[in-house]
Order: structure tokens, then C-alpha cells, then sequence
């Protein structure tokens, strides 16, 4: 049997319709959604499947995400007898994976996230904060800009380290836009400033820390079925304690996608993605040689199971 690693996508893979082809075929689908729904008091159907603005907003769209990529997860499991090496996920996506290695029960943890989009909306309401896209430089060329602006007063850091080339920037929108010219000065072929008003995995999302950290002692178990590569040192951990930290630590520190994947494609012959697109393996065509199948509808996880039992 092939060695695999499950992989869960975080935001920006969300789009209106995801996950509909699960629920109209599967009743497992069916079930998580109700469930889901009734948990938090929120229409996931009409979250999902309908067009809404409430998608867009990050204390929804993050429980939307999980709850997709988690139908997925159960739904391959429920066909396929394959146990992952380990599970990974990309910022949010790293919740999902916690769902598939048993440390935390699904619904617990969509009201987790919905909880933490909140601490992390609230955390940057009123601060002008963004996020920019860019492609072209180096990871060592974009650490010292941003290190270098950051003495000269501007709130600028590595938010996602994607892969080679591509790096993702949180901090105060103006400071980013300010910045265009001075990276495409050093070589970007591209800087974008994205239409966000929350900056992820950087240091003005301290308030959240301490929002957030309770509920995650209350909700995550100590009960890992695998272990869980962390998205802040690129390692496995496998406990509720270190679960607790990295976690909190996730949120004001850079997602280091490409880091785990290169420090652990040795330990596996592919990678599996659960949930909407193929965000994640996208990205992974330019870090890794090994293939990645992915499920997020009824024919890709018949694709995928045949391809693993090939």
C-alpha cells in the first residue's frame, strides 16, 4: 500500500457551490452539514450552496472551509482503509487536520475557527490592516526589505511561505502599498495588495493569541491518531500541549507551507488534499516531485481511490 500524507487547504480556497456534489450524493455529507447548522446556528446550505456575502467574511469562511474539507476527509475514509503517515494543513487548513487526526472533533473544532475568525476580524478592525501577494523575489530578499522597513516604523512581515518565488505579506494595508515600488525594485514580477482587511500570521494579531488560546484548551484532545505537521516550525507534533502553543503561535508567526512539505515528502509516496479546488496541490507541483491526488467532489475521490489502488 502507497504511504500518504493528508493535506487541507485554509482560505481563499472557498468559492459559493463547494461541496454541493457531496451533499446531494452521500448522506454523510448530509448529516455533517445538519449538524454543523444546528452547532452554530448558521444555514450551511445557504452558506454554501447559495450566493451570499457572509462567505467572504472571514468568522464564516473559515468554519465553511473545515466543514468541506471534513466532508471530504470522512467521506474518503468511509471508502478507503488507508491510514496518512501524517496530516498538514495550510494555516486554517491546519484545523481540518487536527479534525483527521482525531484531536479534535469536528463540530468542536467549526466552532472553534468561527471563533477565531472573529478574535482575528476584531483584532484588526479599525488598523487599516492588508495582505500583499508576491512573486519573484527570494525568501531571504523579502525578510530583509521587510526587517529593514519595520526600523523605519512600518508594520510589514512574512505571512505564508508558499513555495519558491511566492510569498504572501501581512501588516497595515497604506505600509504595504508603499512598499509596491521598492519591491519591484528588487526584481518582483509582481506585487498585489489583496482585497483583505484581516492580516494573518503576524504580529497584529496578539489580541487574538489570548482570545483564542482558552477555547483551544477546551476543545482539542489528547487523543492524536497521527501525528500533525505544525505550521510554525515545520515539525510534527502530536499532544493537546503542544497543539495548544503552536496553535496560538500559528496566529503571529508565518505559515511555512513549503518547508513542511520539502521536510517531509522523503516519508511518503503522495500527498492527498481534502476540500474545495486544488489549491494545495497547485503549489505543491512547484515544491515537491511527488504527486498529489486531491478529493472535492464524488468523482475525484473515485479518481483518487483508483489511483491508490493501482
Amino acid at each position: 500500500m502507497k504511504k500518504v500524507a493528508f493535506i487541507f487547504p485554509g482560505q481563499g480556497s472557498q468559492k459559493i457551490g463547494m461541496g454541493k456534489d457531496f451533499f446531494d450524493n452521500n448522506d454523510i455529507a448530509k448529516e455533517m452539514i445538519s449538524k454543523a447548522s444546528e452547532r452554530l446556528g448558521i444555514n450551511f446550505e445557504e452558506l454554501l450552496f447559495e450566493e451570499n456575502e457572509m462567505l467572504s467574511k472571514t468568522e464564516y469562511t473559515q468554519p465553511a472551509i473545515l466543514l468541506v474539507s471534513s466532508i471530504a476527509n470522512a467521506i474518503f475514509k468511509d471508502k478507503c482503509n488507508i491510514k496518512p503517515e501524517f496530516v498538514l494543513g495550510h494555516s486554517l487548513g491546519e484545523f481540518s487536520a487536527l479534525v483527521s487526526a482525531g484531536a479534535i472533533d469536528y463540530l468542536d473544532a467549526i466552532e472553534l475557527v468561527h471563533k477565531r475568525g472573529k478574535f482575528m476580524n476584531d483584532a484588526c478592525a479599525g488598523a487599516g490592516a492588508g495582505m500583499m501577494a508576491l512573486v519573484g523575489l527570494d525568501d531571504e530578499q523579502v525578510e530583509e526589505i521587510c526587517e529593514n522597513q519595520r526600523k523605519n516604523g512600518l508594520k510589514v512581515w512574512p505571512a505564508n511561505y508558499n513555495m519558491d518565488g511566492q510569498l504572501v505579506l501581512a501588516g497595515l494595508k497604506n505600509d504595504l502599498e508603499s512598499l509596491i515600488d521598492t519591491f519591484k525594485e528588487a526584481g518582483a514580477k509582481r506585487a498585489i495588495v489583496l482585497d483583505m482587511s484581516v492580516a494573518s500570521h503576524c504580529e497584529l494579531l496578539e489580541s487574538a493569541v489570548e482570545n483564542l488560546r482558552p477555547y483551544l484548551d477546551e476543545f482539542l484532545l489528547d487523543t492524536f491518531t497521527v501525528d500533525t505537521i505544525s505550521n510554525v516550525t515545520a515539525q510534527a507534533y502530536n499532544t493537546k500541549e503542544e497543539a495548544i502553543d503552536l496553535l496560538s503561535e500559528q496566529l503571529i508567526n508565518p505559515v511555512k507551507y513549503k518547508h513542511s512539505i520539502l521536510s517531509k515528502e522523503s516519508d511518503i509516496d503522495l500527498f492527498i488534499e481534502f476540500g474545495n479546488g486544488i489549491v494545495l496541490k497547485g503549489l505543491n507541483r512547484k515544491i515537491t516531485k511527488k504527486a498529489t491526488l486531491n478529493v472535492s467532489d464524488m468523482s475525484s475521490l473515485e479518481k483518487t481511490i483508483e489511483a491508490l489502488n493501482e
